[in-house]
C-alpha cells in the first residue's frame, strides 16, 4: 500500500493544487459576494472529491484501508454538486453549513486514513495535521455561525492555503521516498526486547 502511495504522489499534489487555486481565486475578489463564493466552493469541493476518488481508486479500494478515502471523495463531490445545484437560491448561512459539514467530514476520513497508515508511512503526521485543521475549521464555523460565511472569508482563505500547502508537502515527501522503478526503501523495525 505504501508503494502505491509513493508511486501516486501526484494525486495528493493535485488535491493540494486545487485547494491553492481556490484560495487564489478568493483573493481575486476582495469584496467577494455570496454569488461568487458559492460556485467557487462548489467547484472546489467537486474537483477535490473527484481527485480523492481517483486517489483512492488508484490505491485499490478493495482494501479496507482505502475505503475512508473513497467515502471522503464521494461526500466531497456530492457536497460540491449540491452547492452548484442550489447556488442561485443558497443563503450565506446555508453555504456556511455546507462548508462546515464538508470540512468536518473530510477531516474525519483523513484522520481514519492517517491512523490506518501510521505503521506504513513516515510523514503520516502531515495527513493527521490536515485532518485536524479541517475538523477544527468546520467546528469553528459551526461554533460561530451568526456572522455568516462572507464575514469569515479570511478564515476560509487561510484554511484552503494551509491545506493546499500541507497536501503538496505530503505529496513531495511521498515522492522523495520513492525509488526509481517504484520500489521504496525498506524500513527495518527493531526486534522487541525480552
Amino acid at each position: 500500500m505504501f508503494n502505491l502511495m509513493t508511486q501516486n504522489w501526484w494525486a495528493i499534489a493535485l488535491r493540494g493544487l486545487v485547494a491553492l487555486l481556490f484560495g487564489i481565486a478568493t483573493f481575486m475578489w476582495p469584496d467577494m459576494t455570496l454569488w461568487v463564493l458559492a460556485p467557487l466552493f462548489g467547484a472546489f469541493a467537486l474537483l477535490n472529491g473527484i481527485f480523492t476518488v481517483v486517489e483512492a481508486s488508484i490505491r485499490d479500494v478493495s482494501r479496507e484501508r482505502w475505503r475512508p478515502l473513497l467515502f471522503e471523495g464521494v461526500i466531497g463531490g456530492a457536497i460540491g454538486v449540491v452547492t452548484l445545484a442550489i447556488w442561485p437560491r443558497l443563503t450565506a448561512m446555508g453555504l456556511l453549513f455546507l462548508i462546515a459539514f464538508w470540512a468536518i467530514m473530510t477531516g474525519v476520513f483523513e484522520i481514519i486514513t492517517a491512523i490506518r497508515l501510521r505503521h506504513e508511512i513516515r510523514g503520516e503526521w502531515l495527513m493527521a495535521l490536515i485532518a485536524i485543521l479541517s475538523m477544527a475549521f468546520g467546528l469553528l464555523l459551526l461554533a460561530f455561525p451568526a456572522p455568516g460565511a462572507l464575514s469569515v472569508i479570511l478564515l476560509i482563505r487561510a484554511f484552503v492555503f494551509a491545506i493546499g500547502a500541507l497536501m503538496i508537502a505530503l505529496a513531495f515527501k511521498l515522492r522523495s521516498l520513492r525509488r526509481p522503478g517504484g520500489e521504496i526503501p525498506h524500513v527495518e523495525h527493531a526486534a522487541p526486547s525480552h
